[in-house]
């Protein structure tokens, strides 16, 4: 797959491109992606991007014309039409179910904007879908694109060590998308908190049973919607509603 990213910053992504595990999916070429800069198509000795805003107000809107001339830059090197995907506070929020699909897609063009925005007229015209990290701002798009394209490398095949570890993630429907279970390590003892004796035993069953209880109590008690929308779904057993049904 292969993710255009229109950024005034494209020094920003170096460093996930080059580091951690997630590096293989981008070395090896399974996520292409590839960077460019609307500053470069745009005209003037100052390569100016930004003006001011029609009607007033406070800071700087990107300018139309250098997107678009950005934008069609890049379509003319495609050989696909792919989604125009602008991080947007007015998007979708991006979840699991958002990942998986851009995961097993042909990729996008991603918009980074910057400032107070882009000229609505180049949304209008370009833009297909528009994602958000949250209910929240951040100064630019940059980190939005390297949320997702992180989490959609992470979910290629012979990314990570173990094959199927992004199957225990939380919000994974293998998980009934409930949080993940609490991890330890050793030593057996830290701090004086020694590890739950179950994952000692070596009794698988009793370990799956324990970590199944854990993640139902502990998106109960911090993510009780994800427990409706399991329910709602089927996903509970009747064991799960027993458990949840105890008294804290």
């Amino acid at each position: 797959m292969r993710f255009d990213i229109l950024t005034l910053f494209p020094e920003l992504f170096a460093p996930l491109l080059t580091s951690g595990i997630t590096r293989r999916a981008f070395e090896s070429g399974q996520v292409d992606v590839r960077l460019s800069n609307p500053r470069d198509f745009a005209s003037g000795n100052y390569k100016r991007v930004d003006d001011r805003p029609f009607g007033g107000g406070p800071g700087m809107v990107m300018m139309a014309e250098p997107l678009d001339q950005c934008l069609k830059n890049i379509q003319a090197q495609r050989t696909d039409a792919v989604p125009v995907v602008l991080f947007s506070p007015a998007g979708k929020a991006l979840n699991h179910a958002m990942v998986a699909r851009w995961a097993d897609s042909q990729g996008a063009i991603l918009i980074c904007g910057r400032y107070e925005g882009l000229d609505q007229r180049f949304i209008e015209e370009h833009v297909t879908e528009q994602i958000s990290l949250g209910d929240f701002v951040l100064s630019g798009g940059e980190i939005a694109a390297m949320a997702l394209l992180d989490a959609v490398a992470r979910l290629q095949p012979g990314v990570l060590n173990a094959a199927d570890s992004h199957e225990q993630d939380s919000f994974n429907p293998i998980l009934d998308g409930l949080l993940d279970c609490p991890h330890y390590t050793r030593p057996e003892n830290w701090a004086g908190r020694a590890v739950p004796d179950v994952l000692l035993s070596g009794h698988h069953a009793q370990i799956e049973r324990w970590r199944r209880e854990q993640r139902l109590a502990i998106t109960a008690r911090l993510r009780p919607e994800l427990i409706v929308q399991a329910r709602q779904a089927g996903r509970l057993s009747p064991t799960d509603e027993a458990f949840l049904a105890r008294p804290v």
